[in-house]
């Protein structure tokens, strides 16, 4: 058997588990190492193409179509020039912090890809090992962790460059990271319980078939993907990994508007920028993959090309994941073509006030279900429990509700009688404020200046 033809031949159709990693040698490691930094660094020079692309054909333009066929090469171009230009370094910075900070960015972002699994298990010069670099019991809270660990670039740029735009932008962006990455750790929460697990590995083995609910007699058939089955926490996880990637509209740590640049306002368009947006992209990227794992199914191909016996094993999982990340990183683009941004207190009502709460409730409902289907559990008890906590927290929300509402109110009423007090007497609180109407408005007491004097 040639090597080529034993590179290319694939393995039985059998899932991998968290035993198939830690076995392969060094030079397997190294090699999946490679080809995940080398795609990731080609799919951010396709990505940025392909974002100026799309975005001018929504906005009837043509967009790139100088450099090489269709444009292709200008962001080799683009790149190149920040690598080659000069790199100013302002002179009030901190230098460790300022340079450190884009790395600080971009290093989290690549090292969260390596628990993406991206195929089955292959044969691989003679080697049967998954499509996936590693994996971990709780992989899911490794790329939490990892992004986590991202936003400290943001905020050390705004840091280290000692600007009031800067840091205002590194405050709002670490704020900002905070109140989605709650809502996107709890959005896993009803994943993990219908999967069982936080391996990323079992996550998509976990999607390969849809369930059935009991209820009493009756059988519902449930569907494989979670972003069918948990429509929810699909929708929040959404609405969330644009706010994890500082995307439009929620773009606020980089307000060109309101902060020039934002935290990378003192970065010069320099290879330390161009780290910068390697790893925004990189980003997108990964909270791209992430949607992919816990709600499409993974690398496995979706209906019909799945009635197909071969579709989901060898190396053609590749295709059908690269080509759910194509259309998930065309979902960003359409977001920041046609959404503005939202102010800063809009986005964190949103994160703080909508999001979580309704995540909290999903996630009981959720639970709720996932109880009901345990052997030697009373549905009926289960249910009146749920029921119980149900309209405890509604209570709760709608008090705290109420109570908001009553301050708005109170607040709405309050500058009612401040502006009428104000139409009645100009000079009565707030600013002072000159007479409307004064009698040497009318020429009274108004000395006259002889004719021919200064």
């Amino acid at each position: 058997m040639s090597l080529m033809s034993m590179t290319l031949l694939a393995a039985p159709a059998a899932d991998p588990t968290l035993d198939d990693f830690g076995h392969d040698p060094i030079g397997i490691v190294i090699l999946k190492s490679v080809v995940i930094f080398v795609v990731l660094m080609l799919g951010v020079l396709f990505g940025v193409w392909f974002e100026r692309k799309l975005i001018s054909r929504m906005q009837n333009r043509y967009g790139p179509n100088r450099a090489g066929k269709f444009g292709l090469l200008q962001s080799v171009a683009d790149g190149l020039k920040m690598g080659l230009k000069e790199d100013l370094m302002p002179r009030t910075v901190d230098k460790v912090i300022y340079f450190i900070a884009p790395v600080v960015l971009a290093v989290p972002a690549f090292l969260a890809f390596s628990v993406i699994p991206m195929g089955p298990k292959v044969n691989m010069f003679g080697v049967e090992t998954p499509l996936q670099l590693t994996d971990l019991p709780v992989a899911v809270l490794l790329v939490l962790a990892m992004a986590s660990i991202g936003v400290y670039g943001i905020v050390l740029a705004g840091w280290g460059s000692r600007s009031p735009y800067a840091m205002l932008g590194g405050l709002r962006a670490s704020a900002q990271v905070v109140s989605y990455e709650i809502a996107m750790g709890l959005s896993f929460v009803g994943v993990f319980l219908f999967a069982g697990t936080l391996s990323t590995s079992g996550i998509v083995a976990a999607q390969a078939n849809g369930g059935s609910f009991a209820l009493g007699d009756v059988d519902i058939p449930l569907p494989s993907w979670y972003m069918i089955l948990l429509i929810p926490s699909f929708a929040i996880y959404v609405i969330t990994m644009l706010g994890e990637t500082n995307r439009v509209p929620f773009d606020l740590p980089e307000g060109e508007g309101e902060l020039v640049g934002g935290f990378q306002t003192e970065y010069s368009n320099s290879l330390k920028f161009a780290v910068i947006m390697l790893a925004e992209y990189v980003n997108v990227f990964v909270v791209s993959a992430v949607s992919i794992t816990l709600f499409m199914g993974g690398w496995r191909a979706p209906w019909p090309i799945s009635m197909w016996d071969g579709a989901n094993t060898g190396y053609w999982p590749l295709l059908w994941f690269f080509l759910k990340m194509v259309l998930v990183f065309s979902f960003f683009i359409w977001a920041r073509a046609s959404l503005p941004r939202v102010r800063y207190d809009q986005l964190m009502s949103l994160g703080w006030k909508i999001l979580i709460p309704a995540n909290l409730a999903w996630i009981l409902l959720v639970a709720t279900m996932r109880a009901m289907r345990l052997d030697g559990v009373n549905q009926t008890v289960v249910l009146i429990l749920g029921a119980v906590v149900l309209a405890g927290a509604l209570a709760i929300w709608l008090r705290f509700d109420t109570t908001l509402q009553r301050r708005r109110e109170a607040k709405a009423a309050q500058v009612e009688a401040e502006f009428e007090q104000l139409q009645a007497e100009p000079t009565a609180g707030g600013f002072p404020v000159p007479p409307l109407d004064l009698p040497h408005y009318h020429g009274v007491g108004r000395k006259e200046v002889p004719s021919g004097t200064n």
